[in-house]
């Protein structure tokens, strides 16, 4: 069914409003739905959503300023309008305000009652014209206000930041996290070498460079047609992935012949770096609790030609235990509230509360226990997510010690800590951050299993 780009938005929008189902998933269904057949209707629309999730917070700042209203008196609905209509007046270029005005209001004709499109009309008007003048909070009198609607973030996460950072560097992270990142890919040097890949994706992409931090990198923007329409992923030589997500395999280290479980293993983006630091020798246990997304593992495997892993469906605190010193390697990127990652995903900054930290704090660290228990005494642990939040990291780690006397904290050898090398602080603790790295914000830390009494050690 064909829908114009702004109208898809705003049910986006208001889905993302109304059910806890991610954005990436929402966006997908909504694509597939629409079948734009122009690729600018598709940009457009993902630019709208993005863009107006981004900015939620300065947009309902002005809204504010201009709506006799209340906000909170505002339906959800009436007030995506208004943040869709605002974001493509005030904040996109190839947008004239008037038109911007003008298809709100036929949204609001669509979408609301016909008292709503008056209002809709008058605040958009006011708006368009006067946003650049309604002036930010006071960064004397309230520093936290002050950076939360420059810079679109929820307050508690801006005062948690300032708390750990100080403000000179939250506000570097503020500025950070709303940057439009490159597209970063991870060369599959099983079919190709990195080189290769540059200059094929030279013929169809701007910008194209080798990555700052980790070996198998390649950075890119603008591609002609979409990611997957590219004829070098079409063959399988890459896979989109960030620089920190890789040096989290590269952390893991994992060696060909060996037996490797990739715990949560998502859609396959480790499970395909781990397969190729393997050389393809081996055998890896990719564990998901979500079919669909195994089923697309699978075929993410194939594609990349990946042939060494099995797929094991089901929730790892509840399946059968596989074993004692069942694995040589365990990767567990675990759930968690996604902070580290908001440049790509802007409506995590919404979706998640401060209360939400210990819950994921206490799923993570029945996890890490619970995989804890197939890893073979010499063999090693990386546990990771996609945050710096300290709940979610050090303090599932400290807690996880105490409990696991036979694991500790040890970093990989000389060789594969060349790409890790200066981010990994005295603890041995490893962490990076869009404002100091240009990457996504990761925390790991590598945990070997000691050899006991009655425990061999491996050979080689």
């Amino acid at each position: 069914m064909l829908k114009d780009p702004r109208h898809l938005a705003l049910e986006v929008l208001n889905r993302l409003e109304r059910s806890d189902v991610l954005l990436d998933s929402l966006l997908e269904q909504a694509s597939a739905e629409a079948s734009f057949p122009d690729p600018r209707d598709q940009a457009l629309f993902h630019t709208l959503v993005f863009g107006t999730l981004q900015w939620r917070a300065r947009l309902d700042w002005v809204i504010a300023s201009f709506s006799k209203t209340p906000l909170k008196k505002i339906d959800p609905p009436v007030l995506n309008i208004l943040r869709l209509g605002l974001f493509q007046a005030a904040l996109l270029d190839r947008v004239p305000a008037s038109a911007a005005v003008n298809t709100s209001v036929e949204l609001a004709k669509k979408e609301a009652p016909s008292w709503v499109i008056g209002f809709v009309n008058a605040v958009l008007r006011k708006a368009a014209k006067g946003w650049h003048q309604v002036p930010l909070p006071d960064a004397r009198r309230d520093r936290v206000r002050h950076l939360a609607v420059r810079f679109s973030l929820p307050a508690w996460l801006v005062k948690r930041w300032i708390d750990q950072n100080g403000a000179e560097e939250t506000e570097a992270l503020c500025r950070a996290v709303n940057e439009i990142p490159p597209i970063t890919a991870r060369v599959n040097t099983l079919i190709t070498d990195r080189l290769q890949l540059i200059k094929a994706l030279e013929k169809e992409c701007k910008e194209v460079h080798p990555g700052q931090t980790s070996p198998d990198a390649v950075i890119f923007r603008s591609p002609s047609v979409a990611v997957p329409e590219l004829e070098s992923h079409r063959n399988g030589w890459f896979q989109v992935q960030d620089e920190a997500a890789q040096l989290v395999v590269r952390l893991l280290d994992p060696q060909p012949g060996e037996q490797v479980l990739d715990a949560c293993a998502g859609l396959g983006g480790k499970t395909g770096y781990i397969g190729q630091l393997m050389e393809n020798r081996g055998r890896i246990v990719a564990a998901e609790k979500d079919g669909e997304k195994l089923r697309r593992l699978e075929a993410e495997m194939h594609r990349l030609s990946v042939s060494i892993v099995e797929r094991l469906c089901g929730d790892l605190l509840e399946v059968e235990h596989p074993g004692a010193d069942a694995f040589d390697r365990i990767l567990l990127d675990a759930p968690c509230s996604g902070l580290g990652v908001l440049r790509k995903n802007p409506d995590a900054r919404w979706r998640t509360e401060k209360r939400d930290l210990d819950r994921f704090a206490g799923l993570q660290g029945r996890l890490l226990s619970a995989v804890s228990r197939w890893v073979r005494p010499g063999g090693c642990l990386v546990y990771a997510v996609c945050s710096t939040e300290p709940e979610e990291t050090e303090a599932v780690v400290e807690l996880f010690l105490r409990s696991q006397p036979d694991f500790a904290v040890k970093p990989p050898d000389a060789e594969a800590q060349t790409a890790v090398v200066g981010r990994l602080d005295q603890r041995g603790f490893f962490s990076t951050a869009p404002h100091r790295d240009g990457t996504d914000g990761f925390f790991a830390v590598r945990l070997v299993r000691r050899i006991t009494a009655g425990h061999r050690a491996p050979e080689g």
